[in-house]
């Protein structure tokens, strides 16, 4: 069977899976929009933000700002290399903007303001016509900033999945589920409690001789969490059966946090990191995906039962970041028991050589915090300073840079760099090659290099994926010659 039958026939995830079941695809991305269609031919995908609520559980329903009536929005698919229209209709009154994340398209339709990407203003509508590419798994989101208003952003609802499919895919699974792992109802506090850590024992190369010692400013924290649209209990489970092979293409749609998950009885088979194919697939007993990741893996359903997929956090799976697989004839009480390992190794997906040609320019890009104190927010400084950079990362075309990321922070960031491709070359001391992304998670006081080819003309955002980061100085914009 090819992958668009086991789409139509196969997910079941809750408000997902309905719409997969009830709409055919490209209905399912052109919901009717009020606002008039502008001249000419019509838009591939249509793309409506509007108010929407969330019924995370029968006694928990949320108001946000999703896509096509819901949040997670419509998962679309576009083919690689045919060139693609969607319309964004603002039916809010404030300005949008929706940025393809992973993409290589040029800038002015990127979905980034400080590229120059026009806003979708409110009340009206914009036109977003490219090329998708690579082909894997990407999304799109909300890329307006938020800064004190947690009702902005990337805490709203505003995320989907977007799969580019290959010319040729042979589609060797029974089932393609997607999971995107949300949190909700976002406060400010000052006592994060950071996580980042667990499973962790590798050096710790950046880690400063004299630590900053002043109060913490704001962070942001969550009460309530879920995976799409559904906290652990409610929804719909996961049915499977015996003898399935699974494809798992999973999301890490937070704005606030990095996040763990396991699957007890069962193990991953790593396929992609970001939609990218690795050089050595590897079965790992549980995932981490920093803030804005993507992981494609596949899972032999050999163990029968009913046994909650979810965070290994038990306050956090608790609260909601987690959902039932059930084995078909399976009627047992679901089954959660704590991963054997935390620990998460990008390298063991790479190259066995584990060397990337040399590049021809080293940048070192230094990463600190600087506490904000009770009723302030924490500055975060790249290379010494908050965004802007005023032409202080300048690209020749053509060329070869090796990126090295200096993370002198106790909090593990994931970095994103629009518009190019990251080979993973290094992480905390340990070399590697072939692993393909676009967002990388620096450990915290730790050290990763990245090399990419100068080959996307015009300006290109580097971010930490973590809003409260970005919206305080965790931003650099780079730019060609």
């Amino acid at each position: 069977m090819q992958r668009r039958d086991f789409l139509k026939s196969s997910l079941k995830l809750s408000s997902l899976a309905l719409a997969a079941k009830h709409l055919p695809a490209q209905a399912q991305m052109q919901m009717p929009a009020s606002a008039s269609v502008p001249p000419g031919p019509p838009a591939d995908i249509t793309l409506r933000i509007a108010p929407v609520t969330v019924e995370l559980a029968p006694d928990r329903i949320l108001s946000t700002i999703g896509y096509n009536g819901s949040s997670p929005g419509p998962i679309l698919r576009m083919k690689e290399g045919t060139p693609t229209t969607v319309d964004v209709i603002n039916a809010t009154d404030v300005p949008e903007l929706v940025h393809w994340h992973g993409l290589l398209i040029p800038a002015e339709v990127d979905g980034v303001d400080e590229e120059g990407t026009p806003v979708v203003p409110a009340q009206s509508r914009r036109r977003y016509q490219f090329t998708p590419r690579p082909a894997g798994s990407r999304w799109y989101h909300s890329h307006a900033m938020a800064e004190s208003d947690l009702h902005k952003g990337s805490y709203t609802g505003q995320f989907g999945f977007l799969i580019i499919d290959p010319a040729n895919d042979p589609g060797q699974y029974d089932q393609e589920i997607f999971l995107a792992l949300r949190d909700w109802e976002p406060f400010f506090t000052t006592q994060m409690e950071d996580t980042d850590e667990q499973g962790q024992v590798d050096p710790q190369p950046e880690k400063p001789t004299v630590m900053n010692t002043n109060p913490n400013g704001f962070e942001v924290n969550s009460l309530t969490y879920s995976i799409n649209d559904k906290s652990l209990g409610a929804g719909e489970p996961l049915r499977v059966k015996e003898g399935e092979r699974v494809l798992f293409r999973i999301l890490n749609a937070s704005a606030i946090e990095n996040r763990r998950l396991a699957l007890p009885g069962h193990k991953f088979k790593v396929i992609a990191l970001d939609g990218n194919p690795v050089p050595n697939p590897a079965l790992v007993e549980t995932l981490f995906l920093g803030a804005g990741e993507r992981i494609d893996a596949l899972v032999e359903m050999n163990n029968p039962g009913v046994w909650i997929l979810g965070g290994t956090e038990d306050q956090i799976r608790t609260a909601g970041l987690g959902v039932i697989v059930e084995y078909a004839n399976s009627h047992k009480q679901p089954t959660w028991h704590a991963p054997s390992t935390l620990r998460w190794d990008y390298t063991i997906f790479g190259n066995t050589a584990g060397q990337a040609k040399e590049p021809d320019h080293i940048l070192d890009m230094i990463f600190e915090k600087i506490p904000g104190g009770s009723g302030k927010f924490n500055t975060w400084l790249v290379n010494g300073k908050p965004y802007p950079h005023e032409n202080e990362f300048v690209l020749t075309q053509g060329q070869r840079y090796r990126l090295v990321f200096r993370n002198r922070t106790d909090d593990a960031h994931p970095l994103h760099l629009h518009r190019h491709n990251l080979e993973l070359t290094e992480v905390n001391l340990k070399k590697t090659s072939g692993i393909m992304k676009d967002t990388v998670v620096v450990p915290y006081y730790g050290r990763a290099a990245v090399d990419f080819t100068a080959d996307q003309p015009g300006l290109s955002l580097f971010h930490c994926h973590i809003q409260n980061h970005m919206d305080f100085g965790f931003k650099a914009l780079f730019r060609y010659a």
